[in-house]
């Protein structure tokens, strides 16, 4: 008999790629944070795949009062290598590639009430890995505002 697949199981087999994985995210039970994202630079937002549902292209189009197939061609693109619907991605100084829905400037989302599902759920651990890597560069430069890269 085959085993039963749990909820447990976060990832999902890539192609080395960091990946947000819609269905895991939604799978895990979520407390609150002990960290604030609205310190970060948006680390989460400049993983190479953010993988969305037709739900999030929906809110998306409602939110910019587009229809659905405008939404889904202004901000999506398909990864044929994870065969997903994925955001779009435009350049960033800091980590080269970021969701094309972040303000590069003020480093935030644009679209935060309308965010994609898997975005209002990052991240499945009680620990944000970049946020406290984060806090110990701007602890060590002693700048409040350094942004710490991790490549």
């Amino acid at each position: 008999m085959p085993a039963k697949k749990t909820a447990k199981k976060t990832a999902k087999k890539t192609t080395g790629k960091r990946v947000i994985p819609i269905k895991a995210v939604a799978a895990e039970k979520k407390s609150k944070s002990p960290y604030d994202c609205g310190k970060c630079p948006g680390y989460c937002c400049s993983y190479p795949l953010i993988e969305i549902g037709k739900r999030d292209v929906a809110r998306l189009a409602k939110h910019f009062g587009i229809t659905y197939e405008q939404a889904e061609k202004r901000y999506t693109r398909y990864d044929t290598a994870e065969k997903a619907i994925a955001m779009r991605r435009q350049k960033d100084k800091h980590f080269k590639k970021i969701c094309i829905l972040f303000d590069t400037r003020k480093r935030q989302c644009t679209v935060y009430d309308a965010r994609p599902g898997v975005c209002r759920d990052y991240p499945v651990a009680k620990r944000c890995g970049y946020y406290d890597f984060l806090e110990f560069e701007r602890d060590q430069q002693e700048d409040p505002k350094f942004i710490a890269t991790t490549s």
